[in-house]
């Protein structure tokens, strides 16, 4: 095991857990505010090696936007920060110390810390569903987005040669009617449609596009009336919405729904609950529905040099007593920015500051130029909402080179048709086994038997991608 143990008579060491929203605007801020403090490093663990850009990224399923051009390489984005790609296997808070695996032979690293800010996200949570885990898709990774557009692809080039399960394999259903779901389905519906002239023996009477949503409206976020409103539009581009609806069981060919007949179904996309990673719960700190407590400094409790932003913490809503802030990017974002100023204070010994922030709106992209939005307290909808989305979220994409790119996207857009090419997840990952590579060939490139042994080209895995 290595031992990263910081000098302490040099440099104060702040590690952030998480490449998120809000561990990478921590980390920029605190790139500022540090800019000209020699002893005080930075470092961030990251299970990737690039920010995602979360919102837009049913575009990406939907063919809408090219793979990379809403992530951003996280040493691009933090040139005075010490990146690690890796997972984080421990978190030693009464001993200050984090334990992580990176490389391809996974090495153990140990790295001790001054200040820990915790941002690890959250994970999909699929209730232990019968079946669920295993053959549904999520929604909360650029490889999910990948799989989602492979699936659909593959399932209408199988439907056009296959009469037998075309019924399953031309119905799409997405159950959760938050933001994720709804832009989601709306995503897939303009996609399957707009794909099936290339298939001669598909019609569009053939497509089903179902929203199962548990509650009584969809996007109850943004209040009743612009729900219904997106219920009816959605209606009118031929989605399904089954409100009250739960998913009680998933096989391979068929959505079994609680007090409702089954849907046969090969492609479930799943949107309908997050929790907390699952690293946090072991800590020894109060929790709140599984995640961390912190106080309206963001700080935890009982550990003043640890702070935790984000999906995983709990944080007060100073206005709203009893309240916590929401689990949005916005939120994040303003988390890690405050963090920041909050972690300079403390290394120089001035007050910190509290965390106080009002939702300034919230948007939603609901099909081909249409969208919905609240902003301030006034609805929004049609093409003026979604020009808003639009323009909102590309002002917030970081990166000039990635404002153009997505631009440039979205004009080729209106002008031609989606690209339907199906570039499928292989099987294995591209990571040569190098624990096996003895029992595969000798120093000299032949088998262990003498004779030459053929090695295969390395394949290509969607989670392997980097920008």
């Amino acid at each position: 095991m290595i031992d990263r143990s910081p000098d302490k008579s040099r440099k104060k060491r702040i590690v952030i857990l998480g490449g998120g929203f809000g561990g990478v605007y921590a980390a920029i801020h605190l790139e500022r505010l540090l800019a000209r403090d020699s002893a005080v490093e930075i470092c961030l663990v990251s299970q990737d090696n690039f920010f995602l850009f979360t919102p837009m990224l049913h575009e990406v399923a939907a063919s809408d936007l090219d793979i990379t051009n809403i992530v951003n390489p996280l040493r691009k984005l933090l040139r005075k920060t010490e990146v690690l790609v890796g997972e984080v296997n421990r978190i030693d808070l009464p001993n200050k110390q984090i334990v992580i695996s990176h490389g391809y032979r996974n090495h153990s690293l140990q790295i001790d810390y001054d200040h820990l800010v915790i941002a690890l996200g959250s994970i999909t949570n699929f209730y232990d569903i019968p079946g669920l885990a295993d053959l549904a898709v999520p929604m909360k990774s650029l490889h999910d987005a990948i799989q989602l557009r492979a699936q659909i692809i593959r399932h209408l080039e199988e439907a056009n040669s296959n009469s037998a399960d075309r019924q399953a394999l031309l119905t799409f259903v997405v159950a959760g009617g938050g933001f994720a779901g709804v832009e989601t389905v709306a995503a897939v519906n303009d996609f399957v449609r707009e794909a099936l002239p290339f298939y001669p023996n598909l019609r569009e009477s053939m497509l089903r596009v179902i929203l199962a949503h548990s509650g009584s409206v969809i996007l109850p976020e943004l209040g009743e009336d612009l729900g219904r409103h997106t219920q009816k539009v959605l209606a009118r581009r031929r989605v399904r919405i089954l409100l009250n609806t739960r998913v009680k069981s998933v096989t391979e060919n068929k959505v079994f729904l609680a007090y409702r007949a089954p849907i046969p179904c090969s492609t479930l996309v799943w949107t309908a609950g997050t929790v907390p990673s699952p690293l946090i719960s072991p800590l020894p700190c109060a929790k709140e529905r599984g995640r961390i407590v912190v106080n309206h400094f963001l700080q935890v409790s009982d550990w003043p040099d640890v702070w935790a932003v984000g999906d995983c913490a709990f944080v007060p809503d100073i206005r709203n007593p009893g309240k916590a802030h929401p689990p949005t990017a916005q939120h994040a974002i303003r988390e890690g920015r405050v963090v920041a100023q909050n972690i300079a204070a403390a290394l120089l010994g001035r007050p910190l500051k509290s965390f106080s922030f009002k939702t300034i709106g919230l948007l939603a992209s609901i099909g081909r130029r249409a969208g919905v939005a609240r902003i301030f307290g006034f609805n929004f909808s049609g093409f003026f909402a979604w020009w808003m989305w639009r323009t909102i979220y590309l002002s917030k994409l970081p990166g000039l080179d990635k404002k153009v790119r997505v631009a440039f996207d979205w004009t080729l857009d209106l002008l031609f048709p989606k690209d339907v090419c199906a570039v499928y997840e292989p099987p294995h990952r591209r990571d040569f086994p190098w624990k096996h590579a003895k029992d595969v060939v000798g120093d000299n490139g032949q088998s262990p038997a003498g004779t030459p042994q053929t090695i295969p080209a390395p394949h290509f895995s969607a989670r392997s991608l980097s920008p």
